[in-house]
């Protein structure tokens, strides 16, 4: 019996941490499906879904608590998850940096059930002055019947309250 895990990662950043993940998962013949991983602030942070044999996922598991100097958490996922349904969407933010930005948007789009599938910021120094400007895109997943008109009104009016551009486009299911 085939299972999937999820797996999130944490330590200090150094070179070969994916490298020892990825051997130690082999090992015990698993199957590296999906990942996202980052350097921030000098840590390394990923969250990994492997493939594995049902009997395999404890050793693996027991295997992975023992690397050194990162902490991995283990959890069972869904074999068969049927991918995103509805309207996809793609939200693009920039503005002067200041505390609430994520707060607000996020707010908007939990009161439309706009789900986020992933979030990207930055931050980056704005051209011709000393100004912290924060940079964010987001994939989204929304109901088919959402109402882009309100969902964009209210990003709109919080865009002008944060002093940031908000665009939200409609893209195609790949």
């Amino acid at each position: 019996m085939y299972t999937h895990l999820v797996l999130t990662v944490i330590g200090d950043d150094r070179p070969g941490l994916v490298g020892e993940l990825s051997a130690v998962i082999s090992a015990h013949q698993g199957n590296w499906l999906e990942s996202s991983m980052a350097q921030l602030a000098g840590k390394f942070a990923g969250i990994v879904e492997v493939g594995v044999d049902a009997a395999q996922a404890d050793a693996l598991g027991k295997a992975l608590g023992q690397l050194k100097g990162l902490k991995v958490t283990v959890e069972s996922a869904a074999a068969n998850k049927s991918a995103p349904t509805g309207r996809r969407l793609k939200l693009a933010l920039v503005g002067h940096d200041r505390i609430g930005i994520v707060r607000e948007v996020s707010q908007v789009l939990a009161h439309h059930a706009v789900n986020v599938e992933s979030l990207d910021t930055h931050t980056s120094s704005a051209p011709m002055s000393a100004a912290v400007l924060f940079h964010a895109v987001a994939e989204l997943t929304a109901a088919p019947d959402l109402d882009v008109g309100a969902l964009t009104g209210e990003l709109e009016r919080i865009s002008n309250d944060l002093m940031v551009d908000i665009t939200l486009d409609e893209t195609i299911r790949a």
